[in-house]
């Protein structure tokens, strides 16, 4: 899943914990790479009790990490959208890099 903000792809991470960021946009879980989180403005959802942006969103569910509220995810339509573009290409050559193709 890329960067929602600059469509950023991870890399394969090094040990350790990772430095993206993972939050909730309009119900929908989403990653932050590590350049876009210096903005202010990541315009993610909050949570309702305190205000934290420090959310996850899983089987319809959102929850907050800061004061452990849950709530409904309201229902919205899942639209089919074309893949980033470059994907396909970044997939074959993992592919080629994994199964040792030249």
């Amino acid at each position: 899943m890329p960067c929602y903000r600059c469509g950023a792809r991870q890399t394969d991470p090094v040990r350790g914990a990772s430095p993206w960021k993972r939050g909730v946009r309009q119900e929908s879980q989403v990653l932050i790479c590590p350049d876009c989180q210096r903005l202010h403005d990541l315009d993610l959802d909050a949570c309702g009790a305190c205000g934290s942006t420090a959310l996850i969103c899983r089987l319809g569910e959102v929850e907050c990490r800061s004061c452990g509220a849950v709530r409904m995810a309201r229902a919205r339509e899942f639209a089919c959208s074309a893949p980033p573009p470059g994907l396909s290409a970044e997939v074959e050559a993992a592919l080629d890099r994994v199964l040792g193709r030249t």
